[in-house]
């Protein structure tokens, strides 16, 4: 399976001529019955060598982490992340493996954290709200700038999420080192953050409305990490999984996840969805267990919600054509709707 950024590669390299990468993107259009914007491709495995490769690396910095904590639990994350760089110097830059690539990267951001993290546990383990705050905020400053370097080097798309994170994790930091609050008040600012990745996965995507370059691979990891942030927040504020769901709740939730369909229909994004899942799932089952069906309260939900996500598959193109076509000129902004889409 060939992706947008190889066909674009093919054509730069002179083994395709542009008229033909546009006749082979049009033609799997046309059979599919959906533009290629519509399948969300991203670059996850070239073949079962990928994994090979990738259980090879996952053992070996099991290995170097598990050595490296003999001396320090510092030693051992800037081993792994030195390793990991290494190791992308040829797996990423030489052979351009997806999985390894991407294990490669998280392997290095985690590595660069994990290192500051043992560092300040050897050096002063117990420290203030206040302080300690403070002081994650530095770390994930330093995380994000080691997630530029790596996306200097190596360009591999998932980096610029990781990166965005961190930057998130900065803010929050310096929020809490200046202004303390408990637990449950933090859920806000983590929308916020959330709300802010989205903005930037949305810079991204609008930038390559037709995904044919590694923008829309970059997009791709940032809508998957802003969902999550803004899923979590909201049901989290509303109750669910805290307490017993009452029916005006789980009506809510469901409403909520409509909201959800909307958004990711118009923007031709699932992450949403998938974020908020379980949320409606828990919601539904109390929905039914309410009703008096308490044993198939379960299996009833599956049937439900399994048959309206199989439904909006199927039938996500003309939705999405519908959706879109409600909002105007900002639809006309957003990835296209027909089947063959031009440059």
């Amino acid at each position: 399976m060939y992706s947008e950024s190889d066909i674009d590669g093919a054509v730069a390299a002179g083994a395709l001529s542009p008229d033909a990468a546009r006749g082979l993107r049009d033609h799997i259009a046309t059979s599919r019955a959906a533009p290629a914007v519509d399948e969300e491709h991203f670059r996850l495995i070239t073949g079962f060598n990928d994994i090979f490769v990738s259980i090879a690396i996952v053992l070996l910095l099991a290995a170097v982490t598990q050595i490296g904590g003999v001396v320090s639990k510092a030693l051992a994350g800037i081993g792994v992340a030195g390793v990991a760089w290494l190791l992308a110097e040829y797996f990423t830059t030489r052979r351009r493996m997806a999985l390894p690539s991407i294990l490669l990267l998280l392997a290095f951001v985690f590595g660069i954290a994990g290192a500051q993290f043992g560092l300040l546990v050897d050096i002063e383990p117990d420290l203030s709200e206040r302080v300690g705050a403070l002081i994650g905020a530095g770390i994930a400053a330093v995380t994000a700038a080691a997630a530029w370097l790596h996306w200097r080097r190596f360009g591999v798309p998932i980096t610029v999420a990781a990166g965005a994170v961190a930057a998130a994790g900065v803010l929050l930091g310096l929020f809490l080192a200046v202004v303390p609050m408990d637990s449950d008040a933090i859920w806000p600012l983590f929308l916020v953050a959330g709300l802010g990745v989205f903005a930037l996965a949305m810079r991204w995507d609008l930038s390559d409305r037709e995904r044919r370059t590694r923008r829309s691979d970059v997009a791709f990891w940032l809508h998957l990490a802003a969902a999550p942030m803004i899923a979590h927040p909201i049901f989290k504020l509303l109750g669910v999984f805290d307490s017993e769901v009452t029916v005006a709740t789980a009506l809510v939730v469901l409403a909520l996840y409509l909201v959800f369909a909307f958004i990711a229909l118009a923007i031709d994004r699932r992450a949403l969805l998938v974020s908020g899942l379980g949320y409606v799932l828990y919601a539904m089952i109390a929905l039914f267990r309410t009703a008096g069906a308490v044993e198939l309260s379960w299996a009833l939900t599956a049937f439900v919600i399994g048959s309206a996500l199989l439904t909006l598959s199927a039938f996500w193109h003309p939705m999405r054509a519908l959706v879109v076509g409600t909002l105007g000129d900002l639809g006309r902004r957003l990835p296209p709707t027909t089947a063959h889409a031009t440059a």
